[in-house]
């Protein structure tokens, strides 16, 4: 029978290991990580904060795709309270922790990044349900809305808890990581391997959506004279997307590639080199995120400036948009407006022709 090392403090693990992490991360590299650290954290916590906020204020908000992006703001929030805990429990600090306090560090971890990643899968299976059906947004009910966002943070909690649970290596320090000391390798793989499948199914969704819409806008487009906004359309729904992806794949993969290279036990690939930078890139996407969704939305970025600036024209501001007609307040409800507003939308949903420009935003 296997002897098992609940008793043990992580130096334990660490010097099994021969992992750098307790002993080489210090001066002005510790320094460097935790000042990089500090500036993501505060600016996590302050844009994601408006985010939720404006959902909340503003109610053309008021819909499901904006309840998804409410919480995945709020999962994005939570990392970097993870990272926090991270940076005040790594270091010259990291041999001194019990084996649950490494464990409650590690989950808080990887329950955030997996909360915000099934996020941004929901995000984009909504948008799908919504561009396919030539709706301004899904049909989901709130009830709905509700139990996906109940879903979203009840598998995030299970999988930042399945190590605890008992899928380590505490029983058997054969098949311990080099990366995270008390982690089964087997894991690792599971981890990362399922991320990647996730990633995947993104792309297949965002690529189905950028066809739709630029074979839906050419159609239209072969039937109208066609404004400027029409035009710019396939141009902007790539640049969406291409941001979209490029955040995820340059965020994630390459740590994703890290783990999958230790659960494979790759001596020789030099990932203790490499790992704090890829930590940090996986939190840079939480940073990226409300740029991605919330900012390049119109509405939200001026309801978000309004609470900034606290500026006196704010009454006036909502007294003069509850009269604007009833074609621009279709226009401007919904966050993909700017790139198949005029080119889709309009004729099916508003029913009013060409509406012009947006602004050119």
């Amino acid at each position: 029978m296997n002897e098992c090392y609940y008793d043990k403090r992580m130096d334990f693990f660490y010097n099994r290991t021969k992992a750098d992490t307790a002993d080489e991360w210090t001066g002005p590299q510790l320094i460097g990580v935790l000042c990089f650290g500090t500036f993501f954290c505060l600016f996590i916590f302050i844009s994601n904060s408006l985010v939720i906020a404006a959902v909340v204020k503003n109610r053309r908000f008021h819909f499901p795709f904006y309840y998804l992006l409410a919480n995945l703001a709020a999962a994005d929030f939570f990392a970097g309270i993870a990272y926090v805990f991270l940076m005040f429990n790594t270091g010259p600090v990291s041999k001194t922790l019990t084996v649950n306090r490494w464990f409650l560090r590690q989950g808080l971890l990887d329950t955030s990044l997996t909360a915000s990643l099934v996020n941004l899968l929901v995000i984009a299976v909504e948008r799908h349900m919504s561009i396919m059906r030539m709706k301004i947004h899904s049909n989901l009910t709130r009830r709905r809305v509700t139990f996906l966002i109940i879903s979203i943070w009840a598998i995030a909690i299970f999988m930042g808890a399945v190590p605890t649970l008992g899928w380590n290596c505490l029983c058997d320090i054969a098949v311990c990581s080099s990366l995270a000391p008390i982690y089964s390798r087997s894991y690792l793989v599971f981890w990362s391997v399922l991320n990647l499948v996730v990633f995947f199914i993104m792309v297949v969704v965002y690529i189905r959506i950028y066809m739709y819409v630029q074979r839906k806008t050419n159609v239209l487009s072969s039937h109208t004279s066609g404004s400027i906004s029409r035009r710019r359309t396939p141009v902007k729904l790539m640049k969406t997307v291409m941001t979209v992806l490029g955040a995820f794949v340059v965020c994630w993969t390459p740590g994703l590639v890290v783990l999958l290279l230790d659960g494979l036990n790759c001596t020789d690939c030099g990932i203790q080199n490499v790992k704090r930078w890829f930590l940090l890139l996986a939190l840079l996407n939480s940073v990226m995120n409300p740029i991605i969704y919330s900012y390049k939305d119109d509405e939200m970025w001026a309801t978000m400036k309004r609470m900034i600036c606290c500026s006196s024209e704010d009454k006036s501001q909502e007294r003069r948009s509850s009269r604007i007609p009833s074609t621009v307040l279709c226009r401007s409800t919904d966050i993909s407006g700017h790139y198949i507003e005029d080119g889709i939308i309009q004729g099916t949903i508003c029913g009013k022709g060409d509406l012009g420009d947006k602004g050119n935003s």
